[in-house]
């Protein structure tokens, strides 16, 4: 009895949380279903919320960016579209195979001359199930304040756009051709934009965007950075945990474990596509970073250098930060930062590059 009053008490108040209709909510309070219905029924209303919270702080954020940067920088998010999903479940449904539609963030530097071109940084966010965030504030002002336009997609697989972008996720996959959609969108759609001096940069998970965009269309960038990029889906499966790996196996996702389908991981791993590199790359990898296992970005540097491509990478040791040794606001970060804006800046000729740690310090938000 006291088990069936604190069942439907919960039930009460995840319909009440929730928003559930008042139907359904009834049909939970009067009649209970056994309890292996009942957990999974839990589990997806749990979900649910997770998804309505993710989308309440996309929209909080959102504000902040146009009160963090508004003051140098002029802000827009547009919706454009990019390939249809790589796995259809119902192929003759209405709507299957039509464009993806999705976000992308949009920074121009305030008076900027837009009768003369401008270079264009491409900067996926890391986490295929993240966002691209106001973590990222101290960043843009330094790209926008050196005179670069930056595009910044919300790829399929993001949060805080409810559970159906989040389950289009497609980790190495379809969304390297969303970041190169926004990339084309901003070509085409800003007239003081120049085409021939485009770069992307990215890290973690970035990284690994950054590197398949240029392994893909190396018609499309001058340049290229990778910060602690994910490079071995194999190997990473190996180190990671189950809980890890059960994102890459579930039915929306990849569907099968790398034991399962090592070609498939394979496939979407930068390490797999280093006969491709024609563009300047510059890599950075840390030695006690917690999240990508530097032997990832090893990896990737021993094939380059088999495939005799010239490209520059720096292995730090034990940086502080771990993988995010290069996005803090310490010293060391900014300094770190230097050498990748110095590298960025010898193919895209920003209008006001970067010379010292102070020039990123007056660029910041303080």
């Amino acid at each position: 009895m006291r088990s069936n009053i604190g069942r439907r008490l919960l039930f009460l108040i995840l319909g009440m949380v929730l928003c559930l209709s008042p139907a359904r909510l009834a049909a939970a309070l009067s009649s209970p279903p056994d309890e292996s219905q009942e957990m999974i029924y839990l589990k997806q209303q749990f979900e649910a919320l997770n998804h309505r919270l993710d989308e309440l702080e996309k929209a909080v954020d959102d504000v902040l960016w146009f009160e963090r940067v508004g003051d140098i920088a002029f802000v827009d998010k547009v919706r454009i579209v990019g390939p249809p999903r790589w796995k259809e479940t119902q192929p003759t449904a209405q709507g299957a195979g039509n464009p993806i539609k999705f976000y992308t963030y949009v920074f121009i530097p305030k008076g900027a001359d837009r009768t003369k071109k401008h270079p264009l940084l491409v900067l996926p966010h890391g986490g295929s199930h993240a966002n691209f965030d106001t973590y990222h504030t101290h960043i843009i002002r330094e790209m926008v304040s050196q005179g670069y336009v930056v595009v910044a997609a919300d790829y399929r697989g993001s949060t805080g756009y409810g559970p159906g972008l989040y389950r289009l996720v497609d980790y190495g996959g379809l969304e390297n051709e969303d970041v190169w959609a926004s990339r084309n969108f901003v070509v085409d759609n800003y007239d003081f934009v120049d085409k021939n001096r485009v770069g992307i940069i990215g890290w973690s998970h970035g990284g690994l965007i950054a590197l398949m965009n240029v392994f893909d269309h190396p018609e499309g960038y001058q340049v290229c950075f990778a910060g602690n990029p994910v490079s071995d889906l194999v190997a990473r499966m190996g180190y990671k945990d189950q809980s890890y790996r059960d994102e890459f196996e579930a039915d929306f996702s990849i569907g099968q474990s790398a034991n399962d389908n090592i070609a498939e991981y394979r496939r979407r791993s930068p390490v797999t596509h280093v006969d491709k590199l024609r563009t300047p790359l510059l890599i950075h990898a840390n030695t006690n970073d917690e999240d990508v296992n530097v032997l990832e970005v090893e990896y990737l540097i021993q094939a380059l250098k088999a495939a005799g491509k010239e490209f520059k990478y720096e292995i730090f040791k034990d940086a502080p930060g771990g993988h995010s040794m290069d996005r803090l606001d310490i010293l060391n970060a900014k300094k770190i930062r230097l050498k990748i804006y110095d590298f960025l800046a010898r193919y895209l000729k920003p209008a006001h590059p970067f010379k010292s740690v102070e020039d990123l310090q007056k660029a910041g938000y303080y």
